[in-house]
């Protein structure tokens, strides 16, 4: 089961040039669930809803309740900002969990579905967490919600859960070693959570926010990886165990970069493992 994780930089930068590269990205990838972050939407217009009909993928999406510090950004309150899901299954449950705000930042959320796999549903996750460098304390807030938000939803199936994300945080950060519960102490007793990076080999590229990106170049640095595939312990046989990760999205398609951040791909086993 390959599952991607990519923030699509919402209506930045040359926007619709942008969107034909991102669909030339994941339709090369050939994902089967992918969760977004920084989804558009304008009057019947959605981006996901466009990606999707161009994939030939079920979509669901859920829109920020507070779009305001996104559409003073780009002066236009008539556009929406929110999370979505691709997925090659139909979809599920759903439920939408608005994540504690940050200060001058609110309308972060995450978005949980149910994914109709063949043989095992997947619980599957897709969050945007607060931006600012020193937000790390509410994005401790935000992990803790999002942990519990997990553990409400993660059970009735074989298949471990599935989150995925814009952290907007650095690996050894406290929000990230706080959420995984695998170096400090997890947020639900018993629940830990394993970032897929783990498992990529160890000269791998793997900054998704990085300064060889044109949009990146102007922030001078560093290059770091913010963005996440986390997932519980494997189920029985190995079930949705990783099996490879990598970037994807850190080029320019046609001359023209996707978006500000890369994409994280993540091959899950689809059951026992061989």
């Amino acid at each position: 089961m390959r599952v991607v994780t990519w923030n699509l930089w919402w209506r930045f930068g040359p926007w619709e040039a942008r969107q034909k590269a991102i669909l030339a990205v994941l339709r090369e990838l050939r994902p089967d669930v992918v969760g977004l972050q920084e989804v558009w939407e304008q009057g019947s217009d959605n981006l996901a809803e466009w990606l999707a009909g161009e994939l030939g993928m079920h979509w669901t999406w859920a829109a920020s309740d507070d779009p305001g510090f996104w559409q003073r950004r780009i002066g236009d309150t008539g556009v929406g900002i929110g999370n979505a899901v691709l997925s090659r299954w139909p979809v599920g449950e759903r439920a939408v969990l608005p994540l504690p705000a940050a200060e001058g930042d609110g309308g972060r959320l995450a978005l949980y579905t149910r994914l109709e796999a063949p043989g095992q549903h997947v619980p599957f996750f897709v969050a945007h967490l607060a931006s600012a460098p020193h937000a790390s304390a509410a994005r401790c807030r935000q992990v803790a919600a999002l942990a519990e938000f997990v553990a409400r939803h993660r059970g009735g199936t074989g298949f471990p859960p599935v989150v995925t994300g814009d952290f907007n945080a650095w690996p050894d950060s406290d929000e990230v070693r706080l959420f995984g519960g695998l170096k400090t102490a997890p947020v639900v007793p018993g629940q830990c959570l394993i970032d897929a990076w783990e498992y990529a080999g160890p000269t791998a590229p793997s900054a998704t926010w990085d300064l060889a990106n044109p949009y990146v170049a102007a922030t001078y640095g560093p290059s770091v990886r913010v963005d996440y595939i986390h997932v519980g312990p494997p189920g029985p046989g190995g079930l949705g165990h990783v099996r490879a990760v990598r970037r994807a999205g850190d080029g320019p398609v046609d001359g023209v970069w996707p978006s500000d951040h890369a994409a994280v791909v993540a091959d899950l086993a689809p059951g026992a493992a061989p």
